[in-house]
């Protein structure tokens, strides 16, 4: 996946107004690598700890709104904290990972630089920090208002039972009920069903199967 290092005098364009010092704060401690990656469909961010001949490398998804791109980075960053104290031996969104994340949200909500809506949802998740940077269904939901240019794109939880959306790989689906926490789907072409969770993106197709 190309990705680019992001200048120094550019981070700014990638995170809330009032944030860009305390990164660097934590970039240049650590000696960390940030680069700004394309859309990746199955994650935010990643991190790889340092080695003899590298530092830390940390990526974030470019097409992230401000707010969910400061979520992500210091999710990733919880994980360099993690491996700069416990090394490998802990589990990687184990409850030390968990604490130090907790840790640094809270820093930034304190300087209230998050809007109303999403800083109520991260101190939620300063009980039980998700594995996942933005996994947290709700949390998801109000980052999303902020997004810009989604057009046709809805979550699944939008869309009607038995109407038909297609996924950003291009495949279309029908809308099934919903089994407790997903909702069962049938791809169109081959017949198969899948699970997705309510708050996935797709994009709505108009007409009914």
């Amino acid at each position: 996946m190309p990705k680019k290092e992001v200048p120094v005098n550019q981070l700014q364009d990638y995170l809330p107004p009032g944030t860009v010092d305390a990164v660097l704060n934590y970039l240049h401690q650590y000696k960390v690598h940030l680069t700004i990656a394309k859309e990746r469909k199955s994650i935010l961010g990643d991190y790889r700890h340092r080695t003899i001949n590298t530092n830390h490398r940390i990526s974030v998804n470019g097409n992230l709104n401000h707010f969910a791109f400061l979520i992500t980075l210091l999710h990733e960053l919880a994980h360099l904290l993690t491996f700069e104290e416990y090394g490998n031996r802990v589990q990687a969104h184990g409850k030390e990972w968990k604490l130090l994340f907790g840790k640094l949200l809270q820093q930034f909500v304190l300087t209230k630089v998050f809007p109303e809506d999403i800083e109520e949802e991260l101190l939620q998740s300063l009980k039980n920090p998700a594995a996942s940077s933005c996994a947290e269904d709700s949390l998801l939901r109000v980052l999303r208002k902020y997004e810009a240019g989604k057009n046709n794109h809805v979550l699944i939880e939008e869309i009607l039972v038995n109407h038909l959306f297609r996924t950003k790989d291009g495949r279309v689906f029908m809308k099934g009920e919903k089994l407790r926490k997903r909702f069962k789907c049938k791809e169109v072409q081959t017949g198969k069903m899948y699970l997705f969770s309510p708050v996935y993106e797709v994009e709505r197709i108009s007409q009914e199967l």
